[in-house]
């Protein structure tokens, strides 16, 4: 089921740069040691100005598919984290994002689970950027993100969830980041 979300994952980029898919398949390469799992879908609403960022210029919904796996218990030391890999699409033509991190699920049938990762985007460099779009000064970005959720099923959750991308100003001083927030589901498998 895996190899199936992460095709849907490069259909959903179809529209990147030819680099992306270079770029993208070693961030997804350690999310596959997983051995249960959760289809995750969910919709955005695209930068949101906050003061975590200075941008406030892109538009649109982004939609969000795909996969977590399960706890990966020889990271226990750590908490046991779980992998993830998704795509952020935005509806309006405005940057996209492909992620892959870990998360850590806290509580239980009410929960919150933080992450970090690493994104790439398809948003314009230093020679394309224009007023309303944002040069992010990095194609490889953080990816931290946190949610609250609840379980409304064995296999069925819904989480209120913050994704940040930005690159810490460790890539130059170009970094406006960016903040979604909206709702996704959890389908267990």
């Amino acid at each position: 089921m895996p190899s199936t979300v992460l095709a849907a994952v490069f259909c959903a980029m179809r529209h990147a740069r030819s680099g992306w898919l270079l770029l993208v398949a070693p961030l997804l390469s350690f999310a596959s040691p997983a051995r249960a799992g959760e289809l995750i879908a969910g919709a955005f609403v695209h930068d949101v100005h906050t003061p975590l960022t200075k941008s406030g210029q892109e538009n649109g919904i982004d939609l969000q598919l795909g996969w977590r796996g399960g706890r990966i218990e020889a990271l226990r030391f750590v908490g046991a984290p779980s992998p993830h890999v998704y795509a952020l699409v935005n509806t309006n033509g405005d940057t996209s994002f492909a992620s892959a991190g870990l998360s850590w699920r806290i509580g239980g049938r009410v929960y919150l689970r933080p992450g970090i990762g690493l994104a790439i985007h398809n948003g314009p460099d230093r020679d394309d950027a224009t007023a309303d779009r944002i040069w992010f000064g990095s194609r490889v970005l953080f990816a931290p993100e946190l949610a609250a959720g609840v379980r409304l099923r064995d296999r069925v959750a819904i989480e209120a969830a913050w994704l940040h991308y930005s690159h810490a100003q460790l890539f130059g001083h170009q970094n406006p980041g960016i903040d979604n927030f909206g709702v996704r589901l959890n389908f267990g498998f």
